[in-house]
C-alpha cells in the first residue's frame, strides 16, 4: 500500500503561480495529476513516468510543468499564469505495477 501526500494549494488571483506537491510513503512509477470542478468529470492535467516522460492535457500547455525527484518519490506541479477555469480540487495518483493510488486532494481557487 502506497499512500500520497499532497500539499500547496490554495486561494491565487488570475495570473498568479501555484506549486503542488504529492509525496509517495514508498517506491511508485508513474506520478500524476488530476482535478475535478464541480459538476464536471475528473480530468488529468499532467502526468510523469520514473524515466521523466511528461504528458499535458492541452488546456494546460505552456503554463503547467510536472517534475519529480525519484529520491524523494515526490512529484510537483508548477502552475503558472493561474486562470479561474482551473479552480478545481487537485489530485495527485501514482501507479505501481497494476496498482493506482489517490490523494486526498487540494482545492485551487483562482478568484480575484
Amino acid at each position: 500500500q502506497v499512500q500520497l501526500v499532497e500539499s500547496g494549494g490554495g486561494l491565487v488571483q488570475p495570473g498568479g503561480s501555484l506549486r503542488l506537491s504529492c509525496t509517495a510513503s514508498g517506491s511508485i512509477e508513474s506520478l500524476g495529476w488530476y482535478r475535478q470542478a464541480p459538476g464536471k468529470q475528473r480530468e488529468l492535467v499532467a502526468q510523469i513516468t520514473s524515466g521523466g516522460t511528461t504528458d499535458y492535457a492541452d488546456s494546460v500547455k505552456g503554463r503547467f510543468t510536472i517534475s519529480r525527484d525519484n529520491a524523494k518519490n515526490t512529484a510537483y506541479l508548477q502552475m503558472n499564469n493561474l486562470k479561474p477555469e482551473d479552480t478545481a480540487v487537485y489530485y495527485c495518483s501514482g501507479r505501481r505495477s497494476i496498482y493506482e493510488y489517490w490523494g486526498q486532494g487540494t482545492q485551487v481557487t483562482v478568484s480575484s
